[in-house]
């Protein structure tokens, strides 16, 4: 496990990362509830991880995942599943769903923000070209949407960019107002 401290949209944040990690990779879910679901119970097992090294602070643990035709693009492996994952996405759209979850102590609330992203057509040298700067490899659908300006791969965005980019800021403001209430 490690930790950074970052200031992110004018939040002052310690990051952990739990010891275990990854995702479960290959899933074809087509009912909405069973991939809140997925998300909802990783991200939270992240944050029990922390929250009992860290007794009485608030801990924020969240998951992204991208979903296409009911399957799960989590991480890709090599540049190999880059690229299969980058060709599926290719001129078509898909969700981007971050489940996250605010604990503290004994109390926990969760919740979840979906996104839309359309994607250019990717011609198969973009595709390399982008694989190549090594951007793609630690993202879950093997794409991060703040790469955009060096590489047009996304067409248009429906909903929070943040979401996309990994952490829906004003969503998750928004809740830990809601959560400041019960805890």
């Amino acid at each position: 496990a490690y930790s950074t401290r970052v200031i992110y949209n004018g939040i002052d944040l310690d990051i952990f990362k739990p010891a275990q990690n990854g995702f479960i990779r290959k899933h074809k879910l087509e009912n909405k509830k069973i991939l809140l679901g997925v998300a909802s119970i990783w991200e939270k097992r992240k944050g029990l991880d922390v929250v009992k090294k860290h007794p009485g602070d608030l801990i924020i643990s969240a998951d992204t995942i991208v979903v296409i035709g009911g399957v799960i693009l989590g991480k890709p492996k090599d540049k190999a599943d880059a690229s299969r994952m980058l060709n599926i996405l290719s001129n078509r759209t898909h969700k981007v769903i971050t489940a996250f979850c605010l604990l503290k102590n004994d109390k926990c609330l969760e919740d979840y923000v979906i996104s839309e992203v359309t994607f250019n057509k990717l011609s198969q040298e973009l595709i390399d070209q982008y694989i190549e700067s090594g951007s793609p490899m630690d993202k879950a659908g093997a794409y991060g949407a703040q790469d955009n300006n060096d590489f047009l791969i996304i067409k248009n965005i429906s909903g929070s960019r943040d979401n996309v980019i990994g952490f829906p800021v004003d969503e998750i403001k928004a809740t830990i107002d809601k959560f400041e209430k019960i805890a």
